[in-house]
């Protein structure tokens, strides 16, 4: 995992919707923190091992403050859990500087956000940096309850309640009927920023098509790729470290990262699922059998650099340049 870390503690850890926890980070002295723009977040490091991401829903105006909110997954892969049973005020722990790949236009003629459940997170500090700067845009929220929505407070507030349309409770017709709306025409130069879990970024995108809004206005960020391509790898491949000449052999359910480790060699990692492409890995030979959410389509096609913690190899053979 990545060396370069954050000395922070937890200044305050509160509940803002059922089974979300609100937390907010500063240093110990309290001197400002390196500043972010909306859709940026950060590396928790919660344990040895344990390293998740989280992305700042607070004010980029406040220097001095990290802010993320955490759902408890009922799957957690150990990440939420430690956030809600672990981190209360005063616990001390590492972080990483704020990255952003989920960067949004503020100078856009219009902004419309679509968030789903805990996807708020990211749109919301975009929604705050465009409320300050008096910018069109539009959120539409879409939650399971009133009770599972974060931040309907500040969402009722004057500069958010007459650009935010809230979507409650729906079934599956009534969210169709609900995006159709919301995507029904897109405006001159307004852009599109999603943020949700992947069954429901898949269907708005499905439906953005549809309206007729063009790939390039569409940005999104997905919480995780899909764990199936890993785990149902059904061939051994080889893989040789350029630099050293050591050749590794990965068995069907064992990752590229996890052949390394085992084999004493260091990867910078984070999120081991795709989405943050802290391991993306130049390809020297070979053809890379792709699973990641982080890489265009443009340098997926080229080949020459692959997300090992959970792509493979379409070829029986790959040279990395590590």
């Amino acid at each position: 995992m990545t060396s370069a870390t954050l000395d922070v503690v937890v200044r305050s850890a509160e509940p803002v919707a059922d089974d979300v926890l609100q937390v907010c980070f500063a240093r110990p002295d309290d001197t400002p923190l390196p500043p972010f723009t909306p859709g940026a977040h950060i590396d928790l490091h919660l344990a040895p091992g344990l390293v998740r991401q989280y992305s700042l829903c607070g004010a980029m105006e406040d220097q001095c403050a990290y802010t993320i909110a955490v759902k408890r997954e009922a799957q957690s892969r150990g990440g939420s859990r430690a956030v809600h049973e672990r981190l209360r005020v005063g616990t001390a722990l590492a972080i990483s500087a704020p990255r952003n790949h989920f960067p949004i236009d503020l100078d856009a003629a219009h902004s419309l956000l679509v968030a789903g459940g805990i996807g708020i997170t990211p749109l919301l500090c975009m929604a705050r940096a465009l409320q300050r700067r008096g910018r069109s845009f539009h959120l539409h929220y879409f939650a399971r309850s009133a009770a599972q929505a974060a931040f309907l407070d500040l969402l009722g507030s004057p500069g958010f309640r007459d650009c935010t349309t809230l979507h409650l409770g729906q079934g599956h017709e009534e969210t169709e009927a609900s995006l159709r709306e919301a995507l029904s025409r897109p405006a001159d130069e307004a852009e599109l920023y999603l943020c949700g879990p992947r069954g429901f970024m898949d269907r708005v995108c499905a439906v953005a098509a549809e309206r007729g809004w063009p790939k390039r206005r569409v940005h999104l960020e997905y919480f995780s790729a899909d764990p199936a391509p890993a785990s149902g790898a059904a061939s051994a491949i080889q893989v040789t470290l350029a630099r050293s000449g050591q050749v590794l052999s990965v068995p069907p359910g064992t990752t590229i990262v996890d052949a390394l480790r085992g084999a004493g060699v260091s990867i910078d990692t984070s999120c081991e699922q795709g989405v943050c492409g802290t391991c993306v890995t130049r390809v020297l030979d070979g053809t890379p059998d792709h699973h990641d959410l982080f890489l265009t389509d443009e340098e997926k096609a080229r080949g020459d650099c692959m997300a090992p913690c959970v792509s493979r190899a379409r070829t029986p053979h790959l040279v990395l340049d590590l």
